[in-house]
């Protein structure tokens, strides 16, 4: 296959190319920068040169394309910010690219948040593939993009973790915990710190990506979650002791002085399952969980969000 790979040099991005590459497919990655281009000359991808609001152009490679991975989001408009119109120009390279693909029957792989789930109240068990909101943060991506599969587009939406760890991971939001709990001497958590977050390897989510470009069927969902939920008070904890500082306590109304843009989401409860996208794909995690990954000790050899 021939795939157009968008945030191809990000974090998950970096990892999709060489899975995509490996498995003998051909790679076209979107890069908006000469350092994003050079990255991708040298993993052995093709360079398109543009970025998410240049629809047209991402409309055309869409085209020339046998599927799509769509990876890139507007983080630096979040974090500063402005998140509705990072989402409204997502939403206008969804329709961009499905527009493109619309009665093809190729493939469109979008990714999409777990904590949606969590902040929509699923927490009573372990949240599956089969539900659905209907509004929400970023929720529209996700229903435009499962939408395509009756315009004849092979439409699939990944689910990504909030915690999507590896050595590849340097501003993603383990680093951020990490940072935190080194600017204020303690790792927090809110309350007794038992609401869970699921977490997934990189490496593992890439695998993910490349199956669901393959042969997912249209209109799936797929969960991105490897381990199902930890306590987010045994994450601090674990931080905490990789740092040398105290696991700390925090009162819910204290939890914006100290978690930054991540406020909103640290006392999400959101359990997630994975189990009928790996009886449907064939997916099996491999790699380490978050906590072994966190015990390697590579996310703290320098300052979170370093240069390695």
């Amino acid at each position: 296959m021939r795939v157009l790979v968008t945030g191809a040099s990000g974090h998950i991005g970096s990892a999709v190319v060489p899975e995509l590459l490996g498995a003998g497919h051909e790679v076209v990655g979107l890069a908006r920068s000469d350092r994003s281009a050079a990255a991708l000359e040298a993993a052995g991808a093709e360079v398109l040169r543009g970025d998410l609001d240049d629809l047209d152009g991402l409309g055309a490679a869409a085209a020339r394309a046998d599927g799509v991975i769509h990876l890139a989001f507007k983080h630096e408009a979040m974090f500063a910010g402005d998140y509705a119109g990072a989402i409204d120009a997502d939403l206008r390279a969804i329709e961009a690219i499905g527009g493109a693909l619309a009665g093809s029957d190729k493939a469109f792989v979008n990714t999409a948040g777990s904590l949606s789930l969590g902040l929509a109240g699923i927490t009573d068990r372990a949240a599956t593939e089969d539900d659905v909101l209907q509004a929400g943060p970023r929720i529209e991506a996700e229903n435009a993009v499962i939408a395509l599969a009756d315009r004849g587009v092979r439409s699939v939406v990944i689910r990504l973790a909030p915690l999507v760890h590896s050595t590849l991971d340097t501003q993603g939001f383990g680093p951020t915990l990490i940072r935190l709990a080194r600017e204020q001497g303690a790792a927090a958590y809110v309350g007794d710190g038992a609401n869970r977050w699921p977490a997934v390897h990189t490496r593992d989510a890439a695998r993910l990506y490349r199956l669901a470009v393959e042969s997912a069927p249209a209109g799936s969902r797929l969960h991105g979650v490897a381990d199902e939920g930890i306590a987010f008070r045994e994450i601090a904890e674990t931080i905490g002791r990789q740092l040398g500082l105290p696991a700390q306590s925090v009162a819910p109304e204290e939890a914006g002085g100290r978690f930054s843009f991540l406020a909103g989401f640290a006392q999400v409860d959101n359990p997630m399952s994975s189990a009928r996208t790996q009886e449907l794909t064939g997916w099996r995690p491999t790699h380490p969980g978050l906590i072994a990954d966190l015990e390697e000790g590579h996310y703290f050899a320098a300052p979170a969000g370093a240069e390695a």
